[in-house]
């Protein structure tokens, strides 16, 4: 029976632990370039015993950012940046993974400690922004432009230069995202996409641009090397994506090259009612895994340690992904180590300290 502190291998990578840093935006980029910050604010997660260490979401596209401040993989010259974290991060015993994102209609709003759902183009924003169809993600948020079958194919391209980048930048997972509201899940969600195209209607129709995705990707990334999507297991929200549909694009998504299916729900349309409580998203984990087969990530309000260490031991996950809990405590992996009661992975600088 795996515990929190077994290695996990997925093709060749092996993780020395079952804990992941769960991607989270920093809105700390200029042009998309990684920053110092970035390299700290990974780092010390690696520092701190994570087994994974995923960046932020990575814009595909200049007009793919959430914020003028997100992190980019859109041009060669930001793969230097972003090799320097990836570095330091296997350096110190984690896997360098990176999260490549396109944010659809949720794109062009400002950092979240600023007021306002939609940045204007003399704040620096820009327009259009972009999404399967005509509807905005509220009332004050910019009204989409729908993509066109060729854009579509554009985006799809673009996600798989941004995986070569990756590879070229030293990365070892890369992670797609269609989740949490944007582009790939947009796409994915009736509520968001009425198009009467290929890319439309039926639940085929609406998964093909995540499918295109994940083969362009696999074109790209090598076949020694796994790849995880992230995806929203519910809207949340009546006619909309659902767990009986996420069950049918992960048992869609293995035999295309997808090793993980990283379980998030919701972002999709506001005001919806959540039960938000420590661990309520793990059930969507526990039935992808055993319904698809295939190997899981669980996430969401996961902070104890004992908690972490059931959802391993009792198969409802491969993967535990933190993201709030890891800004608080970037040793927690060092902590939930001592707690369970097995050693604890720490940097050999820290040793006469912890041992």
């Amino acid at each position: 029976m795996a515990d929190l502190f077994t290695p996990l291998k997925l093709r060749s990578v092996a993780f020395g632990n079952r804990i992941g840093v769960s991607p989270m935006c920093q809105y700390s980029s200029q042009d998309g370039f990684a920053t110092d910050w970035h390299l700290v604010h990974l780092g010390s997660r690696a520092v701190g015993g994570a087994g994974l260490v995923m960046t932020e979401a990575s814009a595909v596209s200049p007009d793919g950012r959430i914020s003028p401040q997100d992190l980019g993989i859109w041009k060669d010259s930001h793969i230097d940046g972003l090799a320097r974290c990836a570095r330091f991060i296997h350096e110190h015993g984690a896997v360098a993974g990176i999260q490549l994102a396109h944010a659809g209609r949720k794109a062009s709003t400002p950092p979240p400690w600023e007021k306002g759902q939609i940045l204007s183009e003399k704040d620096g924003g820009w327009r259009p922004v972009w999404a399967p169809s005509e509807i905005a993600f509220s009332p004050e948020s910019a009204l989409p432009q729908a993509l066109s079958v060729q854009q579509i194919r554009g985006v799809v391209s673009s996600f798989s230069q941004a995986a070569g980048r990756a590879l070229a930048a030293g990365f070892r997972v890369v992670e797609i995202h269609a989740a949490h509201g944007y582009l790939l899940h947009e796409f994915l969600s009736p509520l968001s996409n009425q198009r009467d195209d290929a890319y439309g209607g039926s639940f085929e129709n609406r998964t093909r641009m995540v499918r295109e995705v994940v083969v362009s990707i696999r074109q790209t990334w090598p076949e020694d090397l796994p790849l995880f999507v992230r995806i929203s297991a519910t809207d949340w929200a009546v006619g909309g994506w659902d767990v009986d549909q996420s069950v049918d694009l992960a048992r869609q998504l293995k035999p295309l090259g997808v090793d993980l299916v990283d379980c998030s729900s919701g972002a999709l349309v506001p005001g919806v009612s959540i039960p938000v409580a420590p661990g309520y998203q793990v059930p969507f984990a526990e039935r992808i895994r055993q319904e698809a087969d295939i190997a899981t990530a669980a996430v969401g309000l996961i902070r104890e340690p004992l908690m972490a260490a059931e959802i391993i031991q009792r198969g409802q996950a491969d993967l535990v992904l933190l993201a709030r809990q890891m800004l608080r405590d970037p040793y927690w992996p060092q902590h939930a180590a001592r707690q369970l009661g097995v050693p604890a992975p720490h940097p050999i600088q820290y040793g006469r300290a912890i041992e």
